[in-house]
């Protein structure tokens, strides 16, 4: 992808983060729009250095590493950092990724219906054992550390 439709669609995204925040949270656009530039703006450094580094791990890595960076105590922006995504709720950046997952899925939806009633089971069974042991993982750690 070109670099301008990288940026046509993190605005969108930071639309749809800014939206789903105001409807979903009642958060004002003035008090998201700070978090939200930052969150872009990670995500578009990360593409640059994607593709200037030119390795091959994911965008995906890239952000989560320059978030962490940026974040760390040591780090002299750690605090705008944090107070500005604060403000976001979590679940609304996860909205616009589950619509653009949804729309990726329905791509290849003819796809997976050939591949016949036994990869809907399979697939269920995965999603299920995935849950469910992220279930028993947590819980135990929770119960370890005396949190629950």
């Amino acid at each position: 992808m070109r670099f301008r439709e990288w940026i046509f669609l993190l605005g969108l995204s930071g639309l749809g983060m800014i939206l789903a925040n105001f409807i979903g949270f009642n958060a004002a656009f003035a008090d998201s729009l700070p978090g939200v530039l930052i969150l872009l703006g990670l995500s578009l450094v990360a593409v640059v250095l994607d593709r200037v580094l030119r390795l091959k791990i994911p965008v995906i890595a890239y952000c989560s590493l320059l978030g962490l960076i940026v974040s760390l105590p040591f780090s002299p922006i750690s605090g705008v950092v944090i107070a500005s995504v604060a403000k976001i709720n979590f679940t609304a950046p996860l909205t616009m990724v589950g619509a653009y997952a949804g729309m990726s899925i329905s791509a290849h939806l003819k796809t997976f219906a050939k591949q016949g009633w036994k990869m809907i089971i399979i697939a269920v069974l995965v999603m299920s054992g995935t849950f469910f042991g992220s279930l028993v993982l947590s819980e135990f750690l929770l119960r370890l550390t005396g949190v629950i």
